[in-house]
């Protein structure tokens, strides 16, 4: 319904709607992030960013402040957190505004927000004072809603337009160069590849050894964007790498289930590039056993062949299923993914039921790997039914009834 509406709607219109919304909703909270009280991060890029969300938050609390987060992963305000429940990274202008001003009331000296690109296209950045913007990457994603790789690129980049203060750029990313070309009082880089920039601070991996609990060379990225942000705000490199080290895992991000006598990992990369560095982070010394799908709903399907390829590539034995179908056709997502696979693959719908499969085929020294959701706690099927679900949960009751029948 709403789609259709939307098409007989100017887009100027819809434009000034949203923008109206998030006018109102600072009004009506009274502009809580501009209180001298409370600085406000923004994290965008297409993957990490509720990784650099969380490592973010605990770098700035082994410094001594109070601070508030927003994440596709939970809602933090000091020591109280409670998870996303609302199938949307980045909340509505009107519960954005109250969760600002109630961090500001409870004494929170930071907000960290993970910013995502509809919801900059809809003006939910709008009338937060951003301090600091951060960037983890910027790889195809949400194209059919933006109609257009650059329209999504412009989306992440009026958020750097918005925020005056601090930049922080991946150097590492192909599309660096745009993020930095915004004008701000001090931009700093972050890089794994050594790359040199002129005119920012750059930090890189080797300046100082991070022991990392957390899998998967990406999230040495992470890390050093995270650090870029303490460093900026006087935290000492000291107490980054406390902090840092202090974590043992982000929800359904590279999460180890079990670890013997085969390893199951939960993660949420649903995109092609976070898919691949998963799957090239975690090959180990037995087979790859992979679980997958791809959002439904109409979005994005030219990356279902693209999921199937890297699949194919790296995946001894794959199973496909169900994701969030929404109102498509499941038997058809399926088939658009397997396109790409080039080998054997079981399609399996039912999402627990391949969970089953997959850990009643693994050996000693396998790996399953269930992608796709992560921590989420709903699926989304069809009539706007959302059914109750976490792949973390659905895989230890199956791996609970495996070891003991």
């Amino acid at each position: 319904m709403k789609e259709a509406i939307k098409k007989f709607i100017p887009y100027f219109l819809i434009s000034w709607y949203h923008f109206l919304l998030a006018f109102l909703g600072a009004l009506l909270y009274f502009f809580p992030s501009f209180s001298k009280r409370i600085k406000v991060i923004g994290i965008t890029g297409t993957n990490g960013k509720s990784t650099v969300v969380q490592m973010t938050s605990e770098i700035l609390e082994q410094a001594g402040y109070k601070v508030c987060s927003i994440s596709s992963i939970k809602f933090k305000i000091g020591e109280k957190e409670w998870p996303n429940t609302l199938k949307m990274t980045m909340p509505g202008r009107f519960k954005i505004q109250r969760f600002l001003r109630q961090a500001v009331n409870k004494g929170c000296q930071y907000a960290v927000l993970e910013v995502t690109s509809q919801g900059i296209a809809q003006h939910r950045h709008r009338f937060i004072n951003f301090d600091i913007a951060l960037i983890t990457n910027l790889t195809p994603e949400h194209i059919e809603s933006h109609k257009g790789f650059e329209n999504y690129m412009r989306a992440k980049g009026n958020l750097f337009k918005a925020v005056k203060g601090i930049h922080i750029v991946n150097i590492d990313d192909q599309n660096a160069e745009y993020f930095l070309g915004f004008p701000a009082k001090k931009k700093y880089g972050y890089t794994i590849e050594g790359k040199e920039h002129e005119g920012i601070e750059v930090i890189a991996d080797k300046e100082e050894k991070f022991n990392l609990n957390l899998l998967g060379k990406f999230n040495i990225s992470n890390a050093l964007g995270s650090t870029c942000i303490g460093l900026s705000q006087g935290v000492s490199l000291e107490n980054c790498k406390k902090a840092l080290e202090k974590i043992k895992e982000v929800s359904g991000r590279m999460e180890i289930i079990i670890k013997d006598p085969f390893k199951v990992i939960v993660d949420y990369a649903h995109t092609p590039d976070a898919l691949e560095k998963v799957y090239s982070s975690v090959k180990g010394e037995g087979r790859m056993i992979c679980v997958l799908g791809s959002c439904g709903g109409g979005r994005d399907k030219w990356k279902r062949p693209k999921l199937g390829e890297i699949a194919g590539r790296y995946c001894d034995q794959i199973i496909l299923t169900n994701e969030d179908p929404y109102d498509e056709n499941e038997e058809e997502i399926l088939k658009q993914i397997e396109k790409g696979i080039g080998k054997e693959a079981v399609k399996i719908l039912d999402r627990r039921e391949a969970i089953k499969k997959a850990i009643q085929s693994a050996k000693q020294e396998d790996t399953i790997i269930i992608t796709g959701k992560g921590s989420e706690p709903w699926m989304c099927v069809s009539n706007g039914e959302k059914i109750p679900w976490d792949d973390r949960k659905i895989a230890k009751e199956e791996i609970e009834k495996a070891m003991n029948p």
